[in-house]
């Protein structure tokens, strides 16, 4: 007996165990390593994809992208003033791109010296091809007050849905000035998945600048993740403010500066973006401080994301950070701070939002004020001289759906927070899969939510 007792020990449980980690292996392994095809393309002759986004650091200036066939030409930026008429020409970069399944030629023309408060027509140019005109508006430099649209993940594969979202958004807002993304703009780094992309941001990207963050779905997966240089080439802001490879950036906007972060990256990677960040901040002297990245720090799944929270969390209420705007994981929620006294609200305040036609479960942890499921969301960003409001709307049909106001008198301060949507009802309607045990799990977690809250 005590043999046959010995036997299972040493030899029957480890190969049970071993048989069960082979299984739920074999189950994650697409999830961690499988890249969908890339379907075979040709790059069009004329200049296709056009793109606007910021420059360097200073926030008159811009950069123009685009894609045209399969060898580098001559190309350029025919750029007109509409206020004097003044024509510009501005020469284009051009590099080959070798893709799993094409080749292309990414473009880059960088439009410096613009003028203040000026409308400027555009059309991208190579060899003797040209792109349709397209038009954008600068405004005064160092304003105090402005707006801007953020998107959390779109990841939209339903044929352009997401571009009467964003159009619809942005004739209701008509205020906002430029468009943030929270990452996984992109479903797979795919050329037909590059081609939903820019059907979903058509008339918008071109007219505005569009900044986005890098976000999993941007990279190839494998046992050492790898993000294309067409992503960069793309969204060129990053061809000049990489650092040790990250994808980092910074713009001074206003009274507000921007940093976006790469939370996709290894730890020694995060690290080098932490140092960065730290010296940004320090050097900051703007009175808003806006992070962008594509994990939450305070994740709405549980334990997940623990690495980036410990590297950029410290920095975020060190050095005043205002605002935190993140995706990745499907839903909306909203977190707040108390202040010493344990009273009044206070920043940093944390969001996720995402524009997704996929909805996650989530937890409905108390450190966060709200949160939304089974919907899309966008929010508006709005601020004047010492306030900024954070709305949150429902794409469909646009309703608002929370909303807080900040108010701070300088840079460095910690922002007073006056709660606009406490009163504004949830979203938490579900309909679970009663054949599905996780469907099941989730409607009773609403309940007993729905069930604790005021």
């Amino acid at each position: 007996m005590r043999r046959h007792f010995t036997f299972v020990l040493k030899y029957l449980v480890p190969l049970l165990v071993l048989v069960v980690l082979m299984i739920w292996v074999i189950k994650r392994w697409k999830v961690w390593f499988g890249n969908p095809p890339e379907e075979p393309y040709t790059a069009l002759s004329c200049p296709d994809r056009v793109l606007l986004t910021f420059g360097d650091e200073k926030e008159e200036n811009r950069n123009v992208s685009w894609q045209c066939d399969s060898v580098v030409k001559p190309s350029y930026v025919e750029l007109v003033s509409l206020t004097d008429s003044d024509t510009m020409r501005v020469e284009a970069q051009g590099e080959v791109f070798q893709s799993r399944c094409g080749r292309a030629v990414y473009y880059v023309a960088r439009l410096r010296n613009l003028k203040s408060d000026c409308r400027y027509a555009y059309r991208a140019v190579t060899d003797t091809l040209a792109s349709s005109w397209y038009h954008f508006q600068t405004y005064p430099v160092g304003r105090s007050s402005f707006s801007f649209l953020y998107v959390g993940d779109v990841q939209d594969t339903l044929y352009g849905q997401a571009n009467r979202f964003l159009r619809e958004a942005l004739a209701r807002h008509p205020q906002s000035e430029f468009l943030v993304c929270g990452g996984d703009l992109t479903e797979r780094p795919a050329d037909q998945y590059w081609t939903e992309t820019f059907r979903d941001v058509d008339s918008v990207a071109q007219a505005m600048p569009l900044l986005t963050v890098t976000g999993n779905h941007d990279y190839l997966k494998g046992l050492v993740r790898r993000l294309e240089r067409r992503f960069t080439l793309v969204f060129s802001y990053f061809l000049d403010s990489e650092v040790g490879r990250n994808q980092v950036y910074s713009l001074r906007y206003g009274s507000a500066e921007f940093f976006l972060l790469d939370s996709n990256r290894e730890l020694p990677y995060l690290l080098t973006q932490r140092r960065w960040l730290e010296k940004r901040l320090q050097e900051s002297q703007a009175r808003w401080k806006i992070l962008v990245l594509h994990h939450p720090l305070y994740s709405l799944k549980g334990w997940n994301n623990l690495v980036q929270r410990w590297v950029f969390d410290g920095l975020i209420r060190k050095y005043g950070v205002d605002l935190v705007l993140q995706g990745h994981e499907h839903a909306y929620a909203r977190m707040t701070n108390i202040d010493k006294k344990l009273i009044c609200k206070t920043t940093p305040v944390y969001t996720v939002s995402h524009c997704s036609p996929k909805n996650y479960r989530i937890r409905f942890d108390k450190r966060f004020d709200k949160f939304g499921i089974s919907s899309r969301y966008y929010q508006t960003v709005e601020v004047k001289e010492d306030s900024l409001v954070l709305a949150a709307y429902e794409v469909y049909g646009h309703q608002l759906y929370d909303s807080l106001l900040i108010v701070k008198h300088g840079a460095g301060e910690e922002g007073h927070i006056i709660d606009l949507g406490q009163d504004i009802p949830e979203y938490l309607e579900y309909v679970p899969n009663p054949h599905k045990k996780k469907d099941l799990k989730f409607a009773k977690r609403i309940k007993e939510y729905q069930k604790r809250k005021p």
